[in-house]
């Protein structure tokens, strides 16, 4: 699973949702020839991008090649179950990647069309938010 190494902050404020807006960076292909783009906005935690990187390399059989253009460096905390209120804020639970509508999430080349497009697809399936397959 993806998480950062080393962080300069181990626990980061939540920040408002910011439902109602667009992913400025990140929205055009810059790597592969096919992509798999957010409709929506939602935390994409790290177990969920792994499940969708097997998802895609399963389907592929180790053909191509698949760029995951995101990476989930905020730490979420969650506090241990029966805890009262005060004591401070939990312990970090996971990593999150914060994702806009708009956002390329995954990129693919050097497989066919309708591979990609099914390999994509079923990596789309284990995330959530609606995706869309983009290619070039």
């Amino acid at each position: 699973m993806l998480f950062p190494k080393r962080v300069k902050f181990r626990k980061w404020q939540r920040m408002a949702t910011r439902r109602n807006l667009k992913e400025t960076r990140g929205v055009s292909l810059a790597f592969g020839s096919f992509g798999l783009k957010a409709e929506e906005a939602a935390w994409v935690n790290s177990k969920q991008l792994e499940a969708a990187r097997k998802a895609m390399t399963n389907f592929v059989q180790r053909g191509g090649k698949i760029w995951i253009r995101i990476f989930p460096d905020k730490p979420i905390t969650k506090k241990p179950p029966e805890v009262t209120m005060g004591g401070g804020k939990g312990d970090v639970e996971g990593y999150v990647f914060p994702v806009l509508p708009g956002r390329i999430l995954f990129e693919m080349d050097g497989v066919a069309r309708e591979v990609a497009k099914e390999a994509l697809k079923r990596a789309g399936a284990k995330l959530p938010i609606r995706t869309k397959f983009v290619s070039r």
